[in-house]
Formats: C-alpha cells, structure tokens, sequence
C-alpha cells in the first residue's frame, strides 16, 4: 500500500494543464426564500489557468434569502467529489449545518492518478494554475448562491489537504480557516521526488517554510486558523508532517502578526485532551496565544492507530475508517467557529 501511494505521487508530474480562456455561466440561484431539498448541482469553471468541473451540495434547508457558509473540500489521489462525500459524509453534516460544500475535480488529464499537484511550484502560488482554478471554482460559487462571504472555508485529504494549504495560504483573503487530514507542510517540495521524501520524513526547515508561507500572503498576510488531523500510524504521509505543519503554521501566524513565535497552549494550560472516540483513542491539542478551543489558533487531533484515512469516515468511500473521532464534525464545528474578520472579507459578486 505504500509503495503504492508513492508511486501515485511520483508519476503526478507527468501530466500538465492545457489553459482554457472563456467561463461557464454559473448556475441560477433560486427565488428568495424557496427552501429545497438536499442536491448536487454539476459545473465547470474555466479561466486561462485551465478547466475544471465541479459538484456542489446545496443542503435540504438551503434559503436564497440568507446567507450560508461556503466550504470547499478537496479529493486525495484516486478519488473523485462523489468518493469523497461518501467517504465523509459531508452531505449529511452540511443539511444539519445548512451550509454550501464545493468538491472541485482533479481530472486524469491533469495528473494521472488525480491527485493534486501540490508538490509543484507552478501551484503553489496566487493567480497560477490549481490555486488560481480552486478561488475561481469557489468565487463562481459565491456569485451564483446566496454565500456568506465571512464564512469560506477550505479542507482536504492527503494531496487534498496539500493543495488546501496552498490555496488557503495563497488567497487568505478568499478563505477564513483551513482544515487538513493527512497533509504535508506548505512548500515542503519543489517537485515529485521532494515530495516523496517530505511524505516519508518532513520537510528539512519549518521556519524557512513559515517566511515561504508568509511571503505568499504578501500584503494579504494575516493570521490563518487551522485544524490539522493526523493519524498516529499513518506510513504513508507519516505523523512528522502534520507536526511540521503546526509548528510552520504558528510561525507564519506569528509573523503575520509581526510577533515572536507563538506560544503553545493546551485546551488545559497547556496539556492535550486525551479521549476516545469510536474505538480509538485521540489528542486534541490547542496552540496559540489563546486559551479556548473555540479561539484556538492551530487545533491538532492525533488520533492514535489510524493509518492513511479520513477518521470516523463511511466504508462507502475509499481512504477511511469508521473508526475514530468524526473528522468531518470536528473540522466543521472548527472551522465555523473561526469567521473572517469582517475588515477583511470579500465583497459578494451574487448578481
């Protein structure tokens, strides 16, 4: 299974994008205060930086005349948007929460087993090839539905969760908080074999990935909250990463405050919240300079004899175990907890 994985990432950088120019038009946002049932609408976005199609869950209790969160979830490698909401159950979570989930679709064409091309400088930037499709894909969103623009949210798995810190760190003004399940440290490969030893042992200096991450916000730069989900047996992006991750993301979150590094801080002052969930036991770690897990800067959940899979997640997707904390509750009840300052959300593009 390993080797396996690997390989999937080492022959990524195989394919590349053919750009695209023109635009899809955006599907029609019904009467103000209809409420529907729980849907997938199909789309497609194109910009010069390619095409991209997508699926977007519009939840049962969805009403035109209000405004709801918006949450993009990425796909790891060999998935797909329906493979993904099966496998999390996100549908399910987003008719409770009555908020929008956008599922962008990395094609065969892009890279042959579909992953994400996080490891590759030409995504890695703002307005440049998969960073520049995904704000498209979910600003398309925010024209067409009634959107909150306070409340845009970016997550994923694996690759998925790679290209979310890209893109999150890329558009800080687009995304409000950030979740990541199984990911690697923002800028820790330049191309595929960087990215297979980052998967298998980290990357080599957190704290030049921190200025890298900062430098990317450039003016746009502020403090970014994130929830990083980890699995203790994972051999596949293996446990380094997402401490690698926590401790990157407090420095660029530091810097971006213009301060000193940012001081660790348990639910507890200081010590985790150890627990059990689902037949495995977790920690759940809140770091910052605030005490509370609802302002917790970075939220750390190690859920110990998970492998490579999303925690708490349905058999009727690939890459997860049913065992374990919900990870789809715990990003989403982080991540809405966490709006964008209000100085600093985007204007609505709705028509």
């Amino acid at each position: 299974m390993v080797l396996t994985h690997w390989v999937l990432v080492a022959v990524a950088a195989m394919a590349s994008m053919t750009p695209n120019g023109g635009s899809d038009p955006a599907p029609t946002v019904g009467p103000a205060g209809e409420r529907s049932s729980g849907r997938f609408v199909d789309g497609t976005f194109t910009s010069d930086a390619g095409t991209r199609r997508w699926k977007l869950w519009v939840p049962s209790g969805y009403d035109a005349s209000r405004r709801h969160p918006l949450v993009v979830m990425l796909h790891g490698c060999t998935q797909d948007p329906d493979d993904l909401a099966r496998g999390t159950r996100v549908t399910e979570h987003a008719d409770r929460e009555v908020l929008l989930v956008l599922l962008p679709e990395q094609p065969e064409s892009a890279n042959p087993k579909k992953c994400w091309n996080w490891y590759d400088p030409a995504h890695q930037t703002r307005d440049a090839g998969e960073p520049a499709l995904i704000a498209g894909m979910t600003r398309q969103a925010m024209a067409a539905w009634s959107v909150d623009t306070q409340r845009v949210y970016i997550a994923g798995i694996s690759a998925g969760a790679a290209m979310a810190s890209n893109v999150g760190i890329s558009y800080p003004d687009l995304y409000a908080a950030v979740g990541l399940h199984s990911g690697i440290p923002y800028r820790a490969a330049q191309n595929v074999m960087q990215g297979v030893g980052a998967m298998a042992n980290g990357a080599a200096d957190t704290a030049a990935l921190a200025k890298a991450a900062h430098d990317a916000m450039g003016s746009r730069a502020r403090e970014i909250p994130a929830i990083i989900i980890q699995g203790e047996a994972d051999a596949i992006v293996r446990p380094v990463n997402a401490t690698q991750t926590r401790d990157a993301w407090l420095a660029m979150n530091a810097l971006a405050r213009s301060d000193d590094a940012a001081t660790p801080a348990g639910l507890e002052r200081g010590r985790a919240l150890v627990s059990e969930a689902g037949g495995l036991a977790f920690r759940k770690e809140c770091y910052g300079k605030r005490t509370t897990e609802r302002e917790c800067e970075v939220m750390m959940l190690t859920v110990v004899g998970l492998g490579h899979a999303w925690s708490g997640g349905s058999k009727a997707g690939t890459f997860t175990d049913e065992r374990g904390p919900d990870a789809t509750l715990e990003m989403l009840r982080f991540l809405l907890a966490h709006p964008m300052p209000a100085s600093r959300a985007p204007n609505a593009r709705r028509p």
